[in-house]
């Protein structure tokens, strides 16, 4: 059976270019594991890069025309606006005889009732974690026979949806390896999975949601990841690479022993890589013997410099984890990526004043990139977390745009005019630097001076406003506009300099 998956085209606009979540860096691998899966079951799977090969529609189109399939699937991924130009082209492919399309990811398995209804070109969406689902309804269609109570796939019935999830996969190392195409290895790291899910809750993450009622932690064996890694050096002749998994090391002890076990496979085959992981997984002795081993690169969510906001989030961690971590990770060389929440919906004043000194108590204001994304970073509530769930409760959440993303208005009304504020302050660095951050552009020689200078701007501006909250003054919506027609244009007049 012919078989074509999609990566469609997305754009992300310029006002959102520094918010993230809106599909974990795990579901990069989705459609490269479906078609490992249907592969192995003597289908003929190809895969189209909309998305990395830059393609337009037409293209797509065009590709789709020449290959025929008999099913077509489409890893479908929230990017911040609705979808009627996706919705509008199946359409187009429906009517052209393509005759049947499924689609599959994060976003489609917490919003597929609003898919169903608004899309009639899609047969089906596959609910959670997609391998087993996808081959199964692979062969029911080359049976002649469309499924409509097939587990993990949500299809339309008399009086609506139906849709019951599956059981998890537990073992991953029965999955043969993704299916990597050009595209994906033209990235600079190769992305690998070494384990799906998580032992925390945080209530702005749906990780565990994807996976469905039950869902822990599963990790494949370091041998059967060796042996990936094995295959892709002997192919492609790769030799970065980058763990996607929300968790890297698993639960307790046994977490430890196994990424040390690992540490000491990969220690002999030359490469470096990059990992996520909770803080309170950061030990010494395992962060020394995967440093050993080449890694380089390191995510952690700290999220708050407030034990009160910490418990607010769920995060399972306390301000002194989040410290330690970054003492270890420094002793061992590496100074980590990290993730934070600046402005929750609860948030007070005192909230970001502590996270605030938090940072520059802990050295994570001395890196432009850095500074830029944790001075305003605002907590996305997305369908399928525990938070936009609360907030629906509550009925506070407004706004849910595309069936996924919603809004609420902050408790305090400083913290809303800061958030404001920064997310408008920042945005303009991130647009400004995008050509030489993305490589377009070549980086000045006073690169340096330039980083240090906008840098001090952004702190100063951010301690200049959260005091002028903090005095009792009120940050008007004129003297925000003020403050970033002034700052924009320090920041061109700096980056003049070159």
């Amino acid at each position: 059976m012919k078989v074509l998956l999609l990566e469609h085209p997305r754009t992300v606009a310029a006002e959102r270019c520094n918010d993230i979540a809106n599909t974990p860096l795990s579901s990069c691998l989705l459609s490269g594991s479906i078609a490992g899966v249907v592969q192995h079951k003597g289908h003929d799977v190809t895969i189209i890069e909309g998305y990395l090969d830059n393609l337009s529609y037409q293209e797509i189109e065009e590709e789709v025309t020449s290959f025929v399939p008999e099913l077509l699937g489409v890893h479908m991924v929230y990017h911040w606006k609705g979808d009627q130009e996706l919705f509008s082209f199946l359409e187009k492919l429906k009517k052209e005889g393509v005759p049947y399309i499924v689609v599959y990811g994060y976003y489609p398995t917490f919003a597929f009732e609003e898919i169903l209804k608004n899309c009639q070109a899609v047969d089906a969406v596959v609910v959670g974690e997609p391998e087993m689902t996808f081959a199964e309804l692979t062969e029911s269609l080359r049976r002649g026979q469309k499924p409509q109570d097939l587990a993990g796939l949500a299809v339309r019935d008399g009086t609506g949806v139906r849709c019951r999830r599956r059981e998890l996969i537990e073992d991953l190392d029965s999955l043969p390896f993704p299916v990597r195409t050009e595209a994906m290895m033209r990235l600079s790291e190769v992305n690998l999975q070494g384990s799906r899910g998580c032992y925390g809750r945080c209530t702005f993450c749906y990780i565990n949601p994807f996976y469905g009622h039950g869902s822990h932690w599963r990790g494949r064996s370091p041998e059967n990841i060796v042996a990936e890694i094995d295959e892709i050096i002997a192919k492609w002749g790769k030799r970065k690479f980058y763990f996607t998994d929300p968790n890297f090391f698993g639960p307790g002890e046994r977490g430890q022993r196994r990424a040390r076990h690992l540490a000491s496979l990969l220690k002999e085959r030359n490469i470096t890589f990059g990992i996520e992981a909770r803080v309170n997984d950061i030990h010494d002795k395992t962060i020394k013997a995967l440093v050993d081993a080449g890694l380089r690169d390191i995510l952690i969510g700290l999220e708050s410099g407030r034990d009160e906001s910490l418990q607010r989030l769920n995060k399972m961690t306390t301000v002194a984890q989040n410290e330690r971590a970054l003492e270890i990770l420094r002793n061992n060389g590496i100074e980590p990526n990290v993730g934070f929440i600046m402005f929750e919906p609860d948030s007070t004043l005192e909230d970001i004043r502590t996270n605030f000194e938090f940072l520059k108590r802990n050295h994570l204001l001395e890196n432009l990139a850095v500074t830029a994304n944790v001075l305003y970073h605002h907590q996305i509530i997305l369908m399928g977390t525990p938070a936009f769930q609360q907030l629906k409760n509550e009925g506070r959440l407004q706004n849910v745009n595309s069936f996924y993303e919603g809004t609420t208005p902050y408790r305090d009304e400083g913290v809303a005019a800061l958030a404001d504020l920064m997310r408008r302050l920042t945005n303009t660095v991130f647009n400004r630097m995008d050509g030489i951050w993305s490589g377009r552009v070549k980086e000045p020689e006073n690169a340096g001076e330039m980083y240090s200078q906008i840098n001090q701007l952004l702190v100063n501006r951010f301690e200049t406003a959260l005091s002028l909250l903090e005095s009792g003054h009120a940050l008007t919506s004129e003297m925000r506009r003020d403050f970033v027609t002034a700052d924009t244009a320090k920041i061109d007049e700096i980056m003049g300099k070159r």
